[in-house]
Formats: C-alpha cells, structure tokens, sequence
C-alpha cells in the first residue's frame, strides 16, 4: 500500500535528483563557457605566436644579426684602436726613457767636466790614469771570461775521453 507521504516523499525526492542534476548541468555549462574562453585566449596567443613566428621573428631575427654584426666591428676597431694606443704609447715611453738616459749621461758629463776643472793637475792626472786603469780592467776581465770559456770546453772534452776511456776497459775486463 502506498500512501500519499510515500508519493510525496518519492516525489520530493525525484524533484531533489532532478534538481541536482539540474544544478549539475549548470555547473557543466558555466566550466565549458570557461573552457571555452580560455580555449579562445589560448587560440589567439597561439595565432599571435604563430605570426610572430612567420613574420615577426623574421625581423627581429634580421635586427639581432645586424645588431651582432655592429658589436662585432664595434669590438673590432675596439681592439685595433687599442692596439694602436697601446704600441703609441710603448714608442712614447721607449722616446722618453731615450731622452731621459741622453739627458743624465749629458748632466752627469757636464757635472764631471765641472768637478775636473776645480781639481789641480795631481789630482786631474789620477782620474786620467784611474780611467786607463778601467780599460785594462775590462781587457782583461774580457781575456779572463774567454780563457774560462776555453777551460771549461777542454775540461767537457777531457771528461768525455775520460769516460771513453773507462769505457773501453770495462769491456776488456769482461772479454
């Protein structure tokens, strides 16, 4: 037997199923819109993309290029203007030590002759044979450097016979 609170109960029931699925089907409409719009600003950042990619890029792409090309004669002439400045500079400082050197040697020659000329002639004469003396200092330092050149030659040689010689009568030792 079904009464009319079952009917009722039944009904509120279906009318609640209906009603959820209702609210359902709503809530499905509303995320497909949502869906859908987002689907529509993907498409249009993918159409803004893609012509970027066809046309867009291709310009930038030419600008970059140009744009590396002056860095690289930028760096270029950067360079070979350092260059220059840095040779002009090591010829100005080579020109100045030059000058510098010439100038002490002249003040250091005018200062002696000054010195010479307050000098009597006992003193005068000393400085003139204390200057021969270097001379013969220095040949002789000269003949000396080459007489041990030659010694040390003469000594290679006589270590190397030496040696040969050792050589040799190890091996008549062991024949």
């Amino acid at each position: 037997v079904v009464t009319r609170d079952d009917v009722e109960e039944s009904l509120k029931g279906v009318f609640q199923f209906v009603k959820d699925k209702e609210q359902l089907l709503q809530d499905l409409r509303s995320q497909i819109e949502e869906t859908k719009k987002k689907i529509a600003g993907k498409q249009r950042e993918r159409d803004y993309w893609f012509e970027y990619k066809n046309v867009g890029s291709k310009i930038h792409a030419e600008r970059i290029s140009s744009l590396e090309k002056d860095i690289a004669d930028v760096k270029y002439e950067l360079e070979r203007t350092e260059e220059y400045y840095r040779e002009a500079l090591q010829l100005v400082i080579e020109e100045n030590q030059k000058l510098f050197d010439r100038h002490m040697k002249l003040l250091s020659e005018e200062a002696l002759k000054k010195a010479v000329g307050y000098l009597d002639k006992n003193c005068r004469r000393e400085i003139e044979e204390n200057e021969w003396l270097k001379e013969e200092v220095k040949i002789y330092r000269n003949e000396e450097r080459d007489l041990k050149a030659s010694v040390q030659l003469l000594e290679e040689e006589n270590t190397c016979l030496v040696a040969k010689l050792i050589d040799i009568k190890l091996q008549h030792l062991r024949v």
